[in-house]
This record gives structure tokens, C-alpha cells and sequence, in this order.
């Protein structure tokens, strides 16, 4: 006997077309779909074609015009300047309206770009709403890129307008953006035609005469602009992942398909209701951001939060439990290194109990695997279902997850569930045939892919084709490896890049990793493959220790040798590992496991532009050193 999830995942299957138009009778329409999907040009495959609509007026304008003008849009909350601010919805449609109306006295029309490099303040998601209302696509760079990085995206999406803001705030350090600003629009050679620039009051900076604008001014006589009508088809925004070659990969947004599954998700997935406070604790320079901070909640009508401020360190590890319990959050989503760094320092969870929790029901996490010792543990501390869901850029909404909103299936640790409605997910060995049930193997998307996901790479119809569909021709290849289990959850392991090959075996780091995880002193881990003469590949762990931890660094190395020879087998190889004061990660929280892996082999490498700390790598390097790697 099939449950209900079932039985809307297999409709989802068997009738995408039924499905989807059925989801998207949510959305507001200026002109319905000549065709649910469009499958002339494949494998460019587009939805609701021949509709028009506008992002902007189904996220602010229809809820002030149904009831919703006086309640919180967004609240932002900075701990790291103490800051606090409520926006209402019908505050919310008067500042991005007329923030619009700043970007079209600047010349920028329907289908012109416009590059926001902002920090995580109310303004950031003002500009993106704006973008979206006037037709015009958005291009968000994590404030405080690298000029050149920064350089890279301005050549590539041209735009007419850049957003910024004089500096950036970071724990114990102000970060001055408008240095950076410039330095990467001379790198760019690019005829930038204005910048508006917020000025903030922890470090103010030099406008550029005849280029630059001041927000506050330009927003005092900007005329508000209407919603413009746009296709559904039409690109919402760009944002730029990084790429093999080095030329960061512009994935496209559409602005039909995004909305009709970013609305469909917030009920069925996350379990929300319009008028709750949804928490996405992520920077609106990642997709999460985009899409859980700014587009869904808002879509769906409820209140969003724009946090500025870390896990840990602003002020302490119980930042989260103050947000959750003054604001009411019902639901938070996070990454789950976040909650490895709360449990670092507070293992026992003693600053949870100051506050009051119970208005909070779920708790979400993605960005990586989230490995069970972390589930279990903030399970345990909470006392409320926490699922890990695994989604990526490309896509903008989950793959897998467990639905929430549909039927609550058992929580298995390790998975990311049952592979979402709309979302055909198989699992396929080299030469693009399934697996058995239980069996490693690459993780792809059967086409047509649900909407949201990417129609293309902006400007690179090739390389699209070329990075994710050449591999398995008729499927969207993930990068992700990992099986599937008898109930179809699905269990990710590791990049595929991230399987090694020990002497002629196929081992996955992830597994190791869960295997480290479990020990009592260690907080987080990491395992790469190193080059051997003999087998090729060996493991090599990285671990992080808890706060106070009981044993000395020596006697967990030898314990979690044990462990893995136990849990694995001799087969794994694994015999050495090194304790590190912390793990290189990118700002969202991914651990640079490539990089690592090019300083243990002694190769030359790039320091990721989306690195949190530099410094870091010279401290792997001298850690790698004192096991004999890193020559």
C-alpha cells in the first residue's frame, strides 16, 4: 500500500505536465502558458512557455494587496553591530519600488544585468526584489570576492549597474568593499556605467564622481517604479558557481519555473504556513540565500530573517537559540557545519537552555553531507525532527529531502531522503547503467529536469551541455556519488571526484568521515585521498577536537585508526591522521577537500576565491608536514 508521498511522486513522474500546472495555479499570472513544457529545442528544455509574469509583485505586491501590507516581511538582526530592523510588507513594496525606480533613472531596462557585491543587510534582498520588479537580471557576488574574482563576473554578465556598499562587517574586522570595488572594475575593463553605493556607518567611503551614487540619496527622489511584465521563460538572475577551467559557470534562473517550485516547496517540503517566521541562516551570495532568504518565504508569504552573523563568536554559540526564541521561528534551515561549530564549542548545549524553544518545530540542513553524529546530536539537543535535504546550485531547490509538508517518513542518518517529487533520480555506474539497490555509483537526474532547475549556463549553451549533460546522454549528471537504498533514500557519499581508488577499490571518503565523526573528541573531520606509489590512492584524515577534549591528539589519532579498520576493513587503508586547530572551508561551508588534497601531493594550486580564511591552508600544510605529506 503506497502513502501519499508516493502517490504524488509517481504522479509527478508519470504526468510532469498535470503536476506542475497544477502547482502553479499559486502564482499570480499576467498571461498563462502557451505550454506547461516546452520539449522543441531539446535538451533546452523550458517551462511555462509563452507565460508572463513578475517575481516581484508575487512576492511583495499581492500580499499588501491581500491582507498582509502590516505584517514583517523581513526582519534583519545583526548581532556582529547590534543592529535590528522590521520591515513590513508594505514597507518592503515602498523601498523596492523605489529602488527601482533608482535603477531606471540609471538607464537599466528590461534584460540588462546588474551585479550586486553586498553583506547580508536588508538592502541586498531591497536590490534583488528591485532587479525582478523592473525586468532586470541580477548577478549577486558574495560581498568581499577578491577584485579579481569579482572582475571575472563583471566581464562575464556586463552589467549596466553595480550595487555595493562600503564596507562589509565580519567578527572583529571591518571589511572595506569599495577598494576592491574598484580595483576589480579596472581588472574588468568594463564600461560600468553607474554604482550605487549604501553608505554604512562603520566605515564610510569615497564616491567616484559621475559614477557612483549614493544609495540613500538617490533613493529620496527616485520616482517608484510598476512591476514589468516579463516571459516566464526570461532569466530572473545569474549566479556563478565555480568551474573546472577556472571561469566560474553563470548558472540562469528562470523566473516562471522558479517561483511555481520555490512556492510549491515551502508547504510541501518545509511544512510552512504563510505568516510564520522561516529562518534561512546562509549569505544572499548562495543560491540558499536566493532562494530561502529572499524568494521562497517571501513567495509563500511569510516572515524571512536577514542575519548577519556567524554560528559561533557573535556573540557566543548560542546566537542561533536567541534568534529562534526573540523571533519566533517555527522552521530554520542551515548548513550542517554550522551546527559542528555550535557543538564544538557548546557540546553540551548549555547556552540552549537560556532560551525558550517552543515555537520552533523543524530544523533543515544542506551544503554538505551532514553526517549522523551531528544529526543525532542536534537532535537530541532540540528535541525536533532535524532532516538533511541535498540540493545544489543548478538545481535551486532540493533533490532529495524528506517532505515534510507530504508525509513525515522516517529519518534515516546519513540520507537526504527520498528523491523529490518532480525529480527523476537514478543511479548509474561509468558507462550509464543503473546500479543495483545498495550499490556506489554516480547520482543523475533523468531529463526533463523539474522546474527551477538550470536551462543553461549563461551565455555557454556548449559548456552547459558539456558539464552536466555529456556524461549520460538523456540525464543531468549531479557530481555526486553516492547509492540508494531498498526504500529509495538516497545516501550521498562524495563528490565523484571524491571516491578514491585504493588499490583497484572504490572507497568513499564520506564513509570514512562517519566512521571519524563518531568519536566523542572529535567535532569535525574531513578524509582526502593522497597519491601512493603503491595502491594509488591512500586515505588521509583531518580532525578537528571538541572543546576539552578527554584524550590527548595522539591517542584519537590511534583510535580513529581503529575505528576505521573496524567499521570498514584493512581494505580502506587507513593508518594516518593529523589533528588540525580547524578545516579550510568556503564561506558557505563546504570543506576545500580538493585543495587540501593538492597541498598533501605537493601540487600547485589556487587559492579558492571563496575561501573564509587563507591562513588556514598554511596551517594544513605544516600539519600535513608532521605526517609526511606536503613535501
Amino acid at each position: 500500500m503506497t502513502g501519499r508521498f508516493d502517490e504524488i511522486y509517481n504522479r509527478s513522474i508519470a504526468d510532469p505536465e498535470g503536476f506542475w500546472a497544477e502547482a502553479a495555479q499559486e502564482i499570480d499570472w499576467i498571461e498563462p502558458w502557451d505550454k506547461v513544457l516546452d520539449d522543441s529545442n531539446k535538451p533546452f528544455y523550458r517551462w511555462f512557455a509563452g507565460g508572463v509574469v513578475n517575481t516581484c509583485y508575487n512576492a511583495v505586491d499581492r500580499h499588501v494587496e491581500r491582507g498582509r501590507a502590516d505584517q514583517a516581511a523581513i526582519i534583519y538582526d545583526s548581532p556582529i553591530t547590534g543592529a535590528k530592523r522590521t520591515i513590513t510588507y508594505a514597507e518592503l513594496k515602498d523601498e523596492v519600488a523605489r529602488f527601482g525606480g533608482v535603477l531606471q533613472g540609471l538607464g537599466v531596462e528590461k534584460g540588462d544585468r546588474v551585479i550586486l557585491y553586498m553583506p547580508m543587510v536588508p538592502e541586498a534582498a531591497i536590490a534583488m526584489l528591485a532587479c525582478a520588479r523592473i525586468g532586470a537580471v541580477h548577478s549577486v557576488v558574495f560581498g568581499g570576492f577578491a577584485p579579481n574574482e569579482l572582475a571575472t563576473r563583471i566581464r562575464d554578465a556586463d552589467p549596466k549597474v553595480i550595487v555595493s556598499a562600503s564596507c562589509g562587517i565580519e567578527p572583529g574586522r571591518v571589511i572595506a568593499y569599495k577598494p576592491m570595488l574598484d580595483e576589480a572594475i579596472a581588472l574588468a575593463d568594463n564600461s560600468v556605467h553607474h554604482c550605487v553605493i549604501l553608505q554604512r556607518e562603520q566605515q564610510t567611503c569615497d564616491l567616484t564622481p559621475g559614477r557612483d551614487v549614493d544609495w540613500e540619496e538617490a533613493v529620496k527622489s527616485a520616482k517608484p517604479a510598476d512591476c514589468v511584465p516579463v516571459a516566464a521563460t526570461d532569466p530572473l538572475y545569474i549566479l556563478y558557481t565555480s568551474g573546472t577551467t577556472g571561469q566560474p559557470k553563470g548558472i540562469v534562473r528562470d523566473n516562471g519555473g522558479h517561483m511555481v517550485a520555490l512556492k510549491w516547496s515551502m508547504k510541501n517540503i518545509y511544512d510552512v504556513e504563510p505568516g510564520e517566521v522561516y529562518w534561512a541562516a546562509s549569505d544572499v551570495g548562495w543560491v540558499v540565500g536566493h532562494s530561502y532568504i529572499v524568494y521562497a518565504p517571501l513567495l509563500h508569504g511569510c516572515t524571512t530573517i536577514v542575519f548577519e552573523g556567524k554560528p559561533v563568536g557573535t556573540p557566543d554559540a548560542g546566537v542561533f537559540w536567541r534568534v529562534i526564541s526573540e523571533h519566533k521561528v517555527s522552521t530554520m534551515f542551515t548548513a550542517p557545519t554550522a551546527f559542528r561549530a555550535i557543538k564544538r564549542d557548546d557540546p553540551d548545549a548549555t547556552l540552549l537552555k537560556q532560551y525558550d524553544m517552543s515555537h520552533f518545530r523543524t530544523l533543515f540542513l544542506a551544503g554538505e553531507r551532514t553526517d549522523p553524529d551531528t544529526l543525532h546530536w542536534a537532535e537530541d539537543k532540540l528535541g525536533v525532527p532535524v532532516i538533511d535535504h541535498w540540493w545544489q546550485t543548478e538545481t535551486g531547490w532540493a533533490i532529495g529531502a524528506n517532505c515534510w509538508g507530504i508525509e513525515q517518513l522516517p529519518i534515516k542518518a546519513g540520507s537526504s531522503s527520498r528523491a523529490v517529487p518532480g525529480y527523476d533520480v537514478r543511479i548509474l555506474d561509468t558507462a550509464g547503467h543503473e546500479v543495483k539497490r545498495g550499490e556506489m555509483g554516480a547520482i543523475a537526474i533523468r531529463l526533463p529536469m523539474p522546474p527551477s532547475c538550470l536551462p543553461t549556463l549563461w551565455q555557454a549553451d556548449r559548456r552547459y551541455i558539456d558539464s552536466y549533460l555529456a556524461e549520460f546522454p538523456g540525464y543531468y549528471a549531479t557530481g555526486d556519488a553516492g547509492y540508494m537504498d531498498e526504500d529509495g533514500y538516497i545516501f550521498i557519499m562524495a563528490r565523484t571526484d571524491d571516491i578514491i581508488n585504493v588499490a583497484g577499490h572504490r572507497l568513499s571518503t564520506g564513509g570514512m568521515e562517519e566512521v571519524l565523526a563518531h568519536h566523542p573528541d572529535v567535532a569535525e573531520c574531513a578524509v582526502i585521498g593522497v597519491a601512493d606509489q603503491l595502491k594509488g590512492e591512500l586515505p588521509l584524515g583531518f580532525l578537528v577536537l571538541r572543546a576539552g577534549a578527554a584524550k590527548s591528539a595522539d591517542d584519537i589519532v590511534q583510535d580513529v585508526v581503529g575505528m576505521v579498520r573496524k567499521a570498514i576493513g584493512p581494505v580502506a587503508a587507513f593508518k594516518t591522521a593529523t589533528v588540525v586547530p580547524r578545516l579550510p572551508k568556503t564561506r558557505s561551508g563546504k570543506i576545500l577537500r580538493g585543495t587540501m588534497k593538492k597541498i598533501a601531493d605537493s601540487e600547485e594550486y589556487k587559492t579558492p576565491a571563496t575561501i573564509d580564511d587563507p591562513a588556514i591552508l598554511d596551517e594544513i600544510r605544516q600539519a600535513l608536514k608532521g605526517v609526511g605529506y606536503a613535501k
